[in-house]
C-alpha cells in the first residue's frame, strides 16, 4: 500500500477551499496536513472534507491566527493535540494511522512561531518563544526516535544555505539566523531524522516552499524560502519513495504564500 500525504499553510482555510479543491483533484494525498487555518472548530469546513472522502480529521483551531488541521481517508488509531511551551496557540496535532493499514505510522503536523522581526531573544519575546517551541520538539523528538513517525508542517527555518535566494543577504533575518540554523540541526539529529526534501534535493541545489508577499515579483524572480518541511525518522525512511514541492499552487489566483510539499510513503 502507498500513502500520500500532503503539508501545506494554507494562510487562511476559508480563503483556500478552492485552493484544495484542486490540489486534491490533482494530486489525490491520503492525508492533508493544513497549517494557519485560521477558524474556530465550530466552524471547520467539515462537510467540505467529508464530500472529497476526508472523514477523519483532527483539529486545532482558533480564530484568525494559527491553527492546524490533520485530515485522513483513513482511519485513526489515536488522535491527540498538544499544547507547547505552556501556550495553546493551537500548533500541533497527530495521529497514528490504523496499524493493519499503515503499519501504525505516526504523522505530526506543527506550526512553529515564526518568530518576530528581529532574531535577538534580548529584544524579541516572539523569537524566545520560537527558540523554546524548538528546543521542547527537540527533547520530545530524542524520546520518539524508535518509532516510524514523520514530522511536517510549516517549521519557519530555512536552515540551509541554499534553502535561501541569497543566503549572504539574508543570514540576519528570522527564520535563516544562525541561531535558528543550528536548533534545527539538533532536532534533526535528535529525532535521528532524514530530512525528505533535502534527502531527494541535494545541497547545493536551491530549494523554496515560500515566496513572500511583500515584494510582488518574489514568485517570478524566485526569491524563495524553504519553510515547509517533512521529515522522518529511521524507522520510516526506507519507506519513502518520493518528495514534490507543489510550485504551481503560487501561481493560482490569490495564492497562499506557501506552496504544498508532498511525500510517498510505501
Amino acid at each position: 500500500m502507498s500513502l500520500r500525504i500532503a503539508t501545506w499553510n494554507v494562510n487562511s482555510l476559508r480563503q483556500r477551499l478552492d485552493h484544495l479543491d484542486r490540489l486534491i483533484a490533482t494530486k489525490a494525498p491520503d492525508l492533508l496536513l493544513l497549517q494557519e487555518t485560521k477558524l474556530e472548530d465550530s466552524i471547520f469546513p467539515g462537510d467540505f472534507f467529508d464530500e472529497r472522502g476526508y472523514r477523519h480529521r483532527v483539529i486545532a483551531g482558533q480564530k484568525s491566527y494559527n491553527g492546524v488541521a490533520l485530515l485522513s481517508r483513513l482511519p485513526f488509531e489515536e488522535e491527540s493535540t498538544r499544547i507547547w511551551c505552556d501556550k495553546d496557540d493551537k500548533r500541533h496535532c497527530s495521529v497514528r494511522l490504523d496499524g493493519a493499514q499503515a503499519g501504525g505510522l505516526e504523522v505530526h503536523n506543527f506550526y512553529v512561531p515564526s518568530g518576530g522581526d528581529k532574531p535577538d531573544p534580548a529584544v524579541n519575546d516572539k523569537f524566545v518563544h520560537k527558540l523554546q517551541f524548538l528546543d521542547e520538539m527537540t527533547a520530545w523528538a530524542g524520546e520518539v526516535r524508535d518509532r516510524p513517525i514523520l514530522i511536517a508542517g510549516d517549521f519557519n527555518v530555512a536552515p540551509l544555505e541554499n534553502d535561501v535566494w541569497n543566503h549572504k543577504r539574508l543570514v540576519r533575518s528570522v527564520g535563516h539566523s544562525p541561531v535558528e540554523s543550528g536548533k534545527m540541526a539538533s532536532l534533526l539529529e535528535a529525532g535521528g531524522f532524514t530530512d525528505v526534501g533535502r534527502h531527494f534535493v541535494p545541497m547545493p541545489e536551491p530549494l523554496y516552499t515560500w515566496w513572500g508577499y511583500r515584494f510582488a515579483q518574489s514568485y517570478a524572480k524566485d526569491y524563495g524560502w524553504r519553510l515547509d518541511h517533512v521529515w522522518v525518522t529511521e524507522p520510516l525512511g526506507p519507506r519513502v519513495t518520493a518528495h514534490e514541492v507543489f510550485r504551481e499552487t503560487r501561481t493560482w489566483e490569490k495564492p497562499s504564500d506557501h506552496v504544498p510539499v508532498i511525500v510517498d510513503i510505501e
